[in-house]
């Protein structure tokens, strides 16, 4: 293939038994992250490209907490303005344009729609809200505010013009485009934040662009930081139980929500956080895919909480809710949880009707907020900030920073100061900004749908034809090039419970995107359980293929589809059931 030659061998194996093992022999590191999320992984790679030797640990998988339980929007932050974060909502709208250019493979312009049911309602609880931070007697923000709210969001958002601004429509306008709205709707404004489909994805393509660019940096999943013995900070690998010590200069505490109970394992206290819950549904449902129009619809509910439902692919989003919540309790999403989704549908689509037959997925997280006493959830700071203390460890005091906060739009951002805090602990300077550079498969990605499909039609081979190009085109962006390069290479056979998987591609997962778990490969390296195509067929396949790869016995292979039966019913509300009827 011509868009092939020339091209970068393929970076050494980073299964999770490799690095491990290579974390037992060298247990030093001049950083370690805590926490494998996007805040701690895009920190890791701030620092790998600084040439500094940096390691992460994740108790879990990447992108298993709060960062891949969000609602899958890269946004400015329009709502953040009542709340007066004017810096915030500067550096969203900033680090969203940037995501827009930097990561195009996954994060996309997002077309967004408020349905406005009134003309002057709010002006004067508006004040109220932005001194008090608390909700009172809930009334609609009506057509004024709105159009205000949203004028000052320009201002922060054109970025040279490169994004639209918004635009307003009267009712017979609005029902013309959107016809399934309710009746007595009297305004629509449109504007233009992005979405993320695959967050999952992107986090291990900003992972391994750390990797990839300092063979010193290191970092594992399924290793987790038990607590100190003897002065020396313990690691235990979760696959095998095994504890040993690991040294380090700096320590970040990067674990969103549970900073706290970190910073306690750690042998320091601290009560910085105040998360609440946040969940989610996915619907398969023809009729609210139609009616969403290809757009986002984010609105007020009823109860004062912005909301939002939109199309993913050929599913529909709907969230999210903002509840206090125990973070000792896993957080899923609950009967009244679904019963409040199914209210905010009909509140904007009063004819779609919706039932739990149309939920194939759900999922719930808890935000990393920090500590707000009084404060209403929806007025808690989504900003963040770093905590510095001195951390006795061998005899010496070992510089801890922990990050308080964190979205996903300003993730690099928030990497970079959490990456100048620790050169500077270690009085080491920056030498090279992530303000522009590209992540992973977005480099060279196709920027039309023509260029794309030259693209795909170019990158056919002997080992994949157009479907199966575009699928890991849509999987790994550019970074498909090197998928179809590895599957060339040996014997490849397709799946027969799914198109969109071959045993080689597994094989290449394992081997270059450390896969834990059976269900690591189902939730976070592809987006079948999310689109709920999650069959027994398919499991008893990727049993059997990750079998030899993670060296699985027969009973190992039994326990991993248990394993992943029993997290799709437990956290996502899935019972996997067989293809055939």
């Amino acid at each position: 293939m011509s868009n092939r030659a020339g091209r970068k061998p393929q970076e050494q194996s980073t299964t999770v038994r490799a690095i491990v093992s290579a974390l037992k022999e060298n247990p030093r590191a001049s950083v370690l992250i805590i926490g494998g999320g996007i805040n701690g992984v895009g920190t890791f790679r701030d620092l790998a490209l600084q040439g500094v030797d940096v390691t992460l640990v994740e108790r879990g998988d990447y992108c298993q907490g709060a960062s891949g339980a969000s609602s899958h929007m890269i946004h400015g932050g329009i709502r953040y303005l009542e709340n007066g974060e004017f810096r915030l909502v500067r550096e969203s709208v900033t680090e969203r344009n940037a995501l827009l250019r930097v990561a195009p493979h996954y994060v996309k312009p997002l077309q967004t729609t408020i349905p406005i049911f009134s003309t002057f309602s709010g002006i004067l609880a508006a004040p109220l809200r932005f001194l008090t931070h608390k909700r009172g007697k809930q009334v609609e923000r009506g057509a004024f505010l709105i159009k205000a709210g949203l004028s000052i969001y320009d201002f922060f958002s054109r970025d040279g013009g490169a994004v639209p601004r918004h635009s307003f429509l009267g009712r017979r306008k609005s029902l013309a485009q959107l016809p399934s709205l309710r009746d007595d709707i009297k305004y629509t404004a449109t504007y233009f934040d992005a979405s993320v489909h695959n967050p999952e994805r992107l986090t291990l393509d900003v992972l391994r662009d750390g990797q990839r660019a300092n063979p010193a940096a290191r970092a594992a999943n399924y290793v987790s930081a038990v607590g100190l013995r003897e002065g020396a900070l313990m690691l235990r690998d979760e696959l095998s139980g095994e504890a040993f010590a690991f040294h380090a200069d700096v320590i970040i505490n990067a674990t969103g929500a549970w900073v706290d109970e970190t910073n306690a394992v750690l042998g320091s206290t601290s009560a910085y956080m105040g998360g609440t819950k946040g969940s989610h549904i996915v619907l398969d449902h023809a009729g609210l895919l139609r009616a969403c129009n290809d757009r986002e619809i984010f609105f007020e509910h009823s109860d004062g909480r912005i909301v939002l439902v939109y199309p993913i692919g050929d599913r529909v989003l709907v969230g999210t809710t903002d509840v206090e919540t125990d973070i000792q309790t896993p957080a899923v999403c609950t009967d009244e949880e679904i019963a409040y989704f199914f209210d905010l549908i009909g509140h904007v689509f009063p004819t779609v009707k919706v039932g739990p037959e149309h939920i194939v997925y759900s999922f719930s997280g808890v935000r990393p907020l920090p500590h707000h006493d009084a404060t209403q959830p929806g007025f808690v700071s989504r900003d963040y900030r770093i905590e510095r203390r001195g951390l006795e460890v061998s005899g010496s005091t070992v510089v801890a920073l922990s990050l308080v906060g964190g979205k996903w739009t300003t993730f690099r951002a928030l990497s970079e100061h959490l990456a100048d805090e620790a050169l500077m602990a270690l009085e080491l300077r920056r030498k090279t900004s992530t303000a522009d550079l590209p992540i992973g498969g977005g480099r060279g990605f196709p920027a039309s749908a023509a260029q794309e499909a030259q693209w795909v039609r170019s990158a056919c081979g002997t080992s994949a034809d157009e479907p199966r190009v575009r699928i890991l085109l849509t999987r790994y962006g550019t970074r498909a090039l090197d998928v179809l390069d590895y599957l060339s290479a040996g014997e490849d056979s397709p799946f027969a419970s799914t198109p969109e998987l071959s045993t080689r591609e597994i094989a290449y997962m394992v081997q270059h995107e450390q896969v834990g778990h059976l269900v690591d490969i189902l939730i976070r390296r592809t987006s079948l359980a999310f689109r709920g195509l999650v069959s027994r067929e398919l499991l008893s396949e990727l049993g059997l293929t990750l079998a030899p790869l993670l060296q699985w016995d027969d009973a190992q292979v039994l326990e991993e589809i248990e394993y992943a039966e029993h997290v799709l019913a437990r956290s996502h509300r899935v019972t996997v059931k067989s293809l055939v009827a």
